[in-house]
């Protein structure tokens, strides 16, 4: 029930859900054109702007605006474009408010301009340590930023939660989130509820446990913290549904003097319905993955559910109270997290109005949950998978044995795999077609799990599966099929019918989040170095823009004086980028690094500086001499230490450094001064002295240098070494 009532200020406050939402709750004064709980609230009318992350809190990432729309898209030019200074993963959503956009960049940076013209208004480093870049699973991105009052709220990647005035990017205040000793980042973008600013964490990969906390926008005090998963030393006095967690787990491993956390992190999605006041936010993954280790049984096969892995959470913003969670992959081993966007929306389903959240997690099901009260209402694959025959009714998949490697302990293919069907990169929901866009991709994995494995909270990439390091087939062709399996897709999904409307096929995956708009259009960018704009009901490409670089951030648009633009963040990176051959991520060849804002209008006569030549390292290494034992040893080492990075059998991406380029694989002691003494620390590359010995760091030189000949023997083509 919605009504209108007046504060004895005389200013217009709304009562909803038993909630007074004022003008503005944190204790401070609200300024002229700042953002609080009206405008929040109302961020659906208020098409000019885009005020939090995406567009609305039920996170669908439409806008009304039709200036831009099927009859004029054609004549849509560059308005302006700003250069970025860092040149890895740019994923960010840009916020605009009355006449300014604000982003984030990768590293952690800020930056504000003149929303019509460009014209740069200022810029802020938080300084984030390099060395911080090892802690960080998929590159050194930041998805965006929070508004509130006369603030902008900003996650960093080494934990930090950082208030800055609007106007002039001063810092108002910053708050340490997380523990710095521990493997903890923050990738992704805080939200705002009546002056709560709720931000996570990542990390899971590397050993930690996963919560989301409420700060004070005022301050930064820490209101609440909410735990995704137990200590293992729960009892009686702890939070209920802590309690029930840990009755799905193997306490003992979980609370050992050697565990590493139990994952479980929530490091994106988040959504919130003010009507319902629920939070909804998405889990990640177990930590390790392998659940044989993370959780055993008394045979020491994987056992229990493991909540609130790979769940939806259901929330009380302001108390962090839990109210009901879905778990979409109970007794997740596959990295199969729950951390992607989630979208709400009212739907008609089976002759009657639902209340619904929305859901395209990583395992390749397509979920459609009531939102009030968690109950699984369907669910359907929207890519090919192996894993489950189907989700039964109770919403529990069916699970295929020979999928379950926590189980049989043997080595399987699985679809998807741990990139899964969709990833971080945001979806859109049109609610004139009923549809949603789904950024999905096809990759299966093969995981083997790894026999007498131990964690290693220091450096290690805790998986317990080895992932990273198979032999490649000498044969170019081969490779170029096997990387052809690998397959990319724009998807409008039905949710009620539960099946694809149309799809696009593009030329790899990793392709960018999505934005639907009342112009009938779905615009998207692709790592065929394109921005494109498709008709929202049939997938028509109408119009494009060769964008220079790969794309995988979301569009956003909005309107100075009337005029409409459409911006996106590109730049080529992330989890995909860093970890695939950078001569095949796709079919038309490298995908370089170019990070620039683009922002386009009708009749906009921009252009872009001639694309530079892709820089080139010649493949040029030393004779490879060492023993098969001692190859065998570095391959072994290099998979779990280095391959998260360089990519699995060094291949080498275009992001990071290919090591089989580099000078030092001819000299020894150059070699451990990266590697063992960290003198590039400052770059991201720190010591890891503590978690390997001369002789195994040597032996991961070895094994690239023999990589390396291999490579060289069938003459690829030379690849980019960028930071």
């Amino acid at each position: 029930m919605r009504k209108w009532t007046t504060a004895l200020a005389g200013i217009a406050v709304l009562s909803l859900g038993g909630i007074t939402l004022a003008a503005c709750n944190s204790g401070e004064e609200m300024v002229e054109g700042g953002i609080d709980n009206i405008r929040l609230m109302n961020a659906d009318a208020d098409s000019a702007n885009w005020i939090t992350h995406g567009r609305t809190y039920s996170e669908q990432r439409f806008s009304p605006l039709s200036q831009v729309n099927q009859e004029t898209v054609g004549e849509l030019g560059l308005a302006w474009y700003a250069d970025m200074d860092t040149a890895r993963g740019q994923e960010a959503t840009p916020l605009v408010m009355d006449g300014k956009l604000y982003l984030t960049t990768a590293w952690s940076k800020v930056k504000a301009f003149d929303a019509a013209t460009g014209e740069p208004l200022w810029e802020y480093d938080p300084q984030v340590p390099g060395e911080t870049a090892v802690k960080a699973c998929c590159d050194v991105v930041n998805r965006g930023l929070a508004a509130w009052n006369d603030k902008l709220y900003l996650g960093t990647l080494d934990g930090r939660l950082v208030a800055l005035d609007r106007d002039t990017g001063e810092v108002a205040w910053e708050k340490v989130t997380v523990d710095q000793s521990k493997a903890y980042t923050v990738t992704g973008a805080p939200r705002i509820i009546d002056g709560k600013v709720l931000i996570g964490n990542g990390g899971a990969e590397f050993g930690v446990r996963g919560y989301i906390a409420a700060y004070d926008a005022a301050d930064g005090e820490e209101l609440w913290r909410f735990y995704t998963v137990p200590e293992g030393t729960e009892d009686e006095s702890s939070p209920a549904y802590l309690q029930e967690a840990a009755a799905t787990w193997n306490t003992d491993v979980l609370a050992s003097s050697d565990a590493i956390g139990g994952g479980g992190t929530v490091w994106d999605s988040m959504a919130y319905d003010p009507e319902l006041d629920l939070l909804y936010i998405g889990v990640g993954n177990g930590s390790p993955w392998n659940r044989a280790y993370r959780s055993p049984g008394a045979d020491g096969t994987g056992e229990g559910d493991n909540l609130y892995l790979s769940s939806i959470v259901a929330i009380r913003p302001d108390t962090g109270e839990y109210v009901w969670h879905y778990q979409t992959t109970p007794g997740e081993t596959w990295d199969y997290t729950a951390t992607q966007h989630i979208i709400l929306a009212d739907l008609e389903i089976d002759g009657r109005e639902r209340q619904v959240l929305m859901q395209a997690p990583k395992n390749g099901f397509f979920y459609v949950i009531d939102r009030a009260t968690g109950e699984f209402i369907s669910a359907e694959e929207y890519i090919p998978q192996n894993w489950a025959e189907g989700i039964d009714e109770n919403g529990r998949p069916i699970e295929v044995a020979e999928a379950r490697i926590d189980k049989t302990g043997e080595p399987a293919l699985v679809m998807p795999g741990p990139l899964g069907g969709h990833n971080w990169h945001p979806m859109a929901f049109h609610p004139g077609e009923g549809l949603v866009y789904i950024p999905a991709f096809e990759a299966a994995t093969i995981y083997d799990p790894e026999p007498d494995w131990k964690p290693d909270p220091a450096r290690g990439f805790n998986v317990g599966f080895n992932l990273g390091a198979g032999d490649l087939p000498p044969d170019m062709g081969i490779r170029k099929q096997v990387y052809g399996t690998v397959k990319g897709k724009l998807m409008a999904w039905d949710p009620v019918a539960q099946e694809a409307r149309w799809t696009v096929e593009f030329p790899g995956p990793w392709n960018g989040g999505i934005l639907a708009t009342g112009g009938g259009l779905v615009f998207q960018g692709n790592s065929g170095s394109e921005f494109a704009a498709y008709d929202a009901s049939t997938g028509e490409k109408l119009w494009g823009f060769p964008a220079q670089t790969g794309i995988v951030a979301p569009p956003i648009t909005y309107t100075v004086d009337g005029e409409q633009f459409v911006a996106v963040l590109a730049g080529w990176g992330g989890a995909y980028a860093i970890t695939a051959d950078g001569e095949l991520v796709n079919d038309q060849g490298p995908v370089q690094n170019i990070s620039r804002l683009l922002v386009f209008k009708i009749g906009g006569t921009g252009e872009l500086p001639e694309q530079p030549e892709l820089a080139r390292l010649p493949l040029d290494p030393p004779p490879s001499r060492a023993s098969a034992e001692v190859i065998a040893l570095g391959k072994e080492k290099y998979a779990r230490y280095c391959a998260v990075c360089h990519a699995p059998a060094a291949v080498g991406s275009t992001v990071l450094p290919d090591l089989r380029r580099s000078a030092t694989l001819a000299n020894k002691q150059a070699w451990l001064a990266v590697v063992h003494q960290g003198i590039l620390k400052d770059n991201g590359m720190v010591s890891f002295a503590d978690s390997l010995s001369e002789e195994e760091i040597d032996a991961i030189r070895e094994y690239v240098i023999k990589r390396a000949n291999e490579d060289k023997a069938i003459e690829r083509p030379a690849q980019v070494a960028r930071r």
